[in-house]
């Protein structure tokens, strides 16, 4: 694939991605169960709850409990998903993930929608940016973050086949859909173009936004090998080792803060295999505001500007 071939299909939210890959899964697999806190509307589970209304729960403003329900539901062979906003899933509720569900090995699907800063006008105790982090850090956890709507219903559809515990997160605004669902493999990093000066690793809304970046460095002679790590963790370090054992420079791009996220996660493969140059795209150490989703990524210095800027300050240092 080339940055020619890349092309807005539609602009449509992650989230609804979600939607209608529970409801494909549920008719897939009978085992399929939803759970909500409170939130089946903003998480977009209209149409499985209507197909399946007696594989719904709503569990209510209690998310807690709600990862416990769930966590009990795999004993008897249920496959549930839980639903709620990414801050409730994660920090609200760590103790429980981590005892009742990690710990324990739990088939249960975290769906963690409303992430990042483009949750938007809801303001900090909302915009989640320390999840990522904290979810990859736990033992057995799988961590998805999809690009784009296509992308997250194929993860959603996809994690239903995975046996264990799974963190799917995705967000709130439309947003640019470019990929094909067949393209996606949980653990397998999706090259979406490839080239020789710089490697961008990004995730989730970054994706597209290095996209453009990448076309606007191809115009200054730049050549830009992009890679969608839309799979945090199991992470696929040979096509991150691959990629910079050409390249010689890392860019990271992540609606996430700087610490903790797929900018750790690559710098940590790259220090043991082959150390190079590597700036980071992400919020720094802050957290964020209300605003307009787009505003919000142009104030936190998440735009095409900024990846542009950090391709040509990783190129230089690899040049010396």
């Amino acid at each position: 694939m080339s940055l020619e071939d890349i092309k807005i299909l539609n602009e449509k939210e992650t989230r609804g991605g979600f939607g209608e890959g529970i409801a494909e899964a549920g008719r897939r697999n009978p085992n399929v169960v939803a759970l909500s806190a409170d939130l089946a509307g903003s998480l977009k589970l209209n149409e499985f709850i209507k197909e399946f209304p007696e594989r719904f729960v709503q569990c209510g403003i209690a998310e807690a409990n709600m990862m416990g329900v769930a966590a009990g539901l795999t004993i008897g062979g249920k496959i549930p998903y839980t639903t709620t906003f990414a801050n409730f899933s994660t920090s609200r509720v760590y103790d429980q993930i981590r005892q009742s569900i990690a710990y324990s090995g739990k088939n249960v699907k975290i769906c963690a929608s409303h992430a990042g800063l483009t949750l938007g006008e809801d303001g900090a105790t909302h915009q989640v940016l320390e999840d990522i982090g904290m979810m990859k850090m736990l033992p057995g956890m799988t961590v998805i973050v999809p690009c784009d709507f296509n992308q997250t219903k194929a993860a959603t559809i996809a994690i239903a086949e995975h046996d264990g515990p799974v963190y799917l997160r995705f967000g709130r605004p439309k947003w640019p859909n470019f990929t094909k669902e067949e393209d996606f493999k949980i653990g397998k990093a999706q090259v979406l173009a490839e080239g020789t000066d710089v490697s961008i690793f990004a995730c989730g809304h970054m994706v597209w936004i290095a996209v453009e970046a990448a076309k606007a460095l191809a115009e200054k002679g730049i050549s830009v090998e992009l890679i969608n790590i839309h799979t945090i963790k199991p992470l696929d370090e040979e096509a991150i080792v691959k990629s910079i054992r050409k390249t010689g420079a890392i860019v990271t791009a992540e609606e996430h803060q700087i610490n903790g996220g797929l900018g750790d996660s690559v710098a940590n493969v790259a220090s043991r295999n082959h150390p190079v140059p590597h700036e980071y795209v992400a919020v720094m150490d802050t957290f964020g505001e209300s605003g307009k989703p787009v505003d919000l990524l142009k104030k936190y210095g998440l735009t095409k500007e900024n990846i542009i800027a950090a391709a040509e300050k990783a190129i230089a240092r690899k040049k010396g």
